[in-house]
């Protein structure tokens, strides 16, 4: 019993600092695809319209709040790349699209991705952090009232 608790002890810690190092990757993927599924399965309600940074709303601007942030993080242990970060991302937008209309906006933008305060712009991308189990998606945008 002794010899077995110790190969199984030893085994997990030389596992664990291959599982830390392990797929700790930046992907860039296409944003508004992701907007689009969200809307289609009914998770964003259409109320609020997203822009990323360098894209801007037709019609009058009136930004009611300059700084929104969220980051979401989501299980990728065993999950493709692509159906995590659309996941994580879903959530990170639901999450504006709430802080939105709390502050009566119907427009989210200057969407940038903000992973640990390095900022990734990008008019069509947005940054998706991978690792071994966990998968983040950190934005922050305006809020803002188009007319």
């Amino acid at each position: 019993m002794k010899a077995k608790h110790l190969t199984l002890s030893t085994l997990f810690l030389l596992a664990t600092p291959v599982a830390s190092m392990a797929a700790d990757r930046i992907v860039h993927l296409p944003f508004e695809q992701v907007v689009a599924e969200a809307q289609k399965d009914g998770k964003l309600d259409g109320s609020v319209k997203f822009y990323l940074a360098g894209k801007q709303p037709v019609g009058k601007v009136d930004v009611v709040q300059d700084y929104a942030y969220t980051s979401k993080k989501t299980n990728a242990f065993g999950k493709k790349d692509e159906e995590t970060c659309s996941w994580v991302l879903q959530s990170a937008l639901i999450s504006l699209q709430e802080m939105a209309k709390r502050a009566d906006a119907n427009a989210v933008m200057d969407i940038v991705s903000d992973y640990n305060d390095t900022e990734y712009r990008d008019g069509e991308k947005y940054e998706c952090h991978i690792g071994f189990l966990m998968s983040g998606v950190q934005l922050k945008a305006k809020l803002a009232k188009v007319q």
